[in-house]
């Protein structure tokens, strides 16, 4: 007895496809690549002791310097510690950071949490009219306080 294979018809010794994959072959390669890996990992492990000697880094170079502009309850603007107005602010914050390029400072706004959302968007349009468009926005951190 011969079975039909392929052709049209049907009949009692009619071979259906199979669509499924067979896995066995993929877990008996994967089970031999974790049998090779537990065994080696160990081996891969340094277990002399060597006394290596101090690193002989130079000194990193010391970041710009960071400049804070802070904006009261009341609206009024300091760049670090001398007060400011929206006119003078883009002045003030260019003769702050020196001849550095204004595109390339990071300005770090400290606002109060009572103030207006207005102060705040007026401080952002002048710092964005002078070239200062790297701004982060300073919070408190009050991840430990609960502990």
């Amino acid at each position: 007895m011969a079975a039909k294979l392929s052709g049209g018809g049907g009949g009692k010794y009619e071979v259906k496809q199979n669509a499924a994959i067979n896995v066995t072959p993929f877990v008996d390669v994967m089970l031999v690549l974790l049998i090779i890996f537990m065994v080696a990992a160990p081996l891969a492990s340094v277990s002399i002791k060597v006394n290596l000697p101090p690193a002989q880094a130079k000194a990193a170079k010391s970041p710009p310097k960071i400049v804070y502009l802070s904006i009261k309850k009341d609206g009024r603007v300091f760049v670090d510690d001398n007060e400011s107005s929206l006119d003078s602010l883009g002045d003030d914050l260019k003769a702050e950071v020196g001849g550095r390029d204004p595109q390339s400072m990071r300005i770090f706004i400290r606002g109060d949490k009572d103030m207006e959302y207005q102060d705040f968007m007026g401080v952002i349009d002048k710092l964005q009219d002078n070239g200062f468009y790297s701004v982060a926005l300073v919070g408190e951190d009050r991840s430990g306080l609960g502990k």
